[in-house]
């Protein structure tokens, strides 16, 4: 970590204050996004939306996606803000898909266990007190273990464990899922649980995180001899560039786990991913989807990218010192971020969309998602504007 390279920031007057957006603003924008989730509530309690919208609008599908909890924890984050029972009263409905989701094994070849159990049945967890959630949780947990590879002390992103196209393939994403590993680890007493999650963010750190503090997307590792292997690509513009959300991911993954470790490096690799990221935004502060790109419009934006990363830049100023100087510079920076998708990039200017954000972008290369709604960027837009207007406990 200490190699990696840390630019300045290049907004720095820009970032040294706060923008103009009042506390009902920031209201108003909540409001929305309950208004958008109410709308939804009937066609989403025993299905979810898909992943990525088309022409704004949703599809329903079953429990079967990798972000299916992005659904189940706007609606705890819609209870906690609004105290109403019939957000709980949905969530808890779609509990019962999680616990046969895991229990049947369906679907459950992924790292995004994280994302999936996190957002939902720990958050069930830790608002109601739940036990059965909490037992789908640590279900779950056990399911995310079972792709811990101890010899390269990584949990395998995608697929069989023994496909050699997959094999020791580990993403940036991952940073996400490891709080429910820590999470098991914490009420359980299993330290093998946290022992993974430590082991694979300190490989991410070292492996995934290029010496000018850019990312890969995806790192693979030697599972029989633990020695790496090759960095490459699966949603960015080119091996060597530098997919948005991926940074981002890495802006929010890294300090997740500091909580958990109290690595205090892992804040300082954080600095450096998060003046790559600022360095590389056009001008109203929403990225490309990809980093290599940073004018012109030829190239679509990612609003998922802006929302992640305003988490990880609002978590990132909360661990450092009051006397950090960057410290307001982050967190400004995530305001600048929110008010710029609060006032350009909401589904508001488009009534017929069932969505939040518009203009996310989920897989270019692979043609899917572009241009769309993003079903994790309205989650993480919403955790963002519930982050500056109360005192919230994080799910992960």
């Amino acid at each position: 970590m200490t190699n990696i390279n840390k630019e300045r920031i290049a907004r720095a007057e820009l970032f040294s204050r706060p923008p103009e957006w009042e506390r009902p603003a920031v209201e108003r924008s909540i409001a929305f996004v309950l208004k958008q989730i109410d709308r939804n509530l009937v066609a989403f309690t025993e299905q979810f939306p898909d992943a990525a919208s088309v022409g704004n609008v949703y599809p329903a599908i079953g429990n079967i996606e990798w972000t299916s909890g992005f659904w189940t924890g706007m609606l705890w984050l819609a209870y906690e803000v609004t105290g109403d029972d019939k957000y709980r009263r949905t969530a808890e409905i779609q509990l019962e898909s999680y616990r046969e989701r895991a229990e049947k094994r369906l679907y459950t070849d992924t790292h995004d266990l994280g994302f999936l159990y996190s957002l939902s049945c720990i958050a069930a967890y830790k608002l109601t007190g739940d036990v059965e959630a909490k037992r789908i949780a640590l279900l779950a947990a056990d399911l995310l273990m079972e792709r811990y590879f101890g010899k390269a002390g990584i949990v395998q992103a995608w697929g069989a464990l023994d496909d050699p196209e997959q094999q020791g393939r580990m993403i940036i994403d991952c940073n996400l899922n490891l709080p429910l590993l820590y999470w098991a680890s914490e009420v359980t007493g299993d330290p093998n649980y946290y022992n993974a999650a430590s082991s694979h963010i300190k490989q991410a750190a070292k492996y995934i995180v290029r010496s000018d503090a850019s990312t890969f997307h995806t790192y693979y590792m030697d599972v029989n001899t633990g020695q790496p292997k090759r960095g490459s690509t699966h949603q960015g513009y080119a091996d060597d560039s530098c997919w948005a959300r991926g940074q981002a991911w890495g802006i929010y993954g890294f300090p997740l786990s500091y909580i958990y470790t109290g690595d205090a490096e892992l804040l300082d690799l954080t600095k450096k991913l998060a003046n790559y990221y600022l360095n590389r935004l056009p001008d109203d502060l929403i990225a490309y989807w990809d980093l290599v790109f940073v004018s012109g419009t030829e190239q679509e934006r990612d609003t998922s990218t802006g929302a992640i990363a305003a988490c990880g830049l609002l978590e990132l100023a909360k661990h450092l010192p009051v006397l950090d100087k960057e410290r307001k510079l982050y967190e400004n920076a995530a305001l600048h971020t929110l008010k710029s998708l609060s006032d350009r990039y909401t589904a508001a200017s488009q009534p017929e969309s069932n969505g939040v954000l518009l203009h996310g972008v989920y897989n270019k290369p692979r043609g899917m998602g572009i241009d769309e709604c993003n079903i994790w960027g309205d989650y993480y837009y919403f955790e963002a504007l519930v982050r500056i207007t109360r005192d919230w406990k994080l799910y992960w």
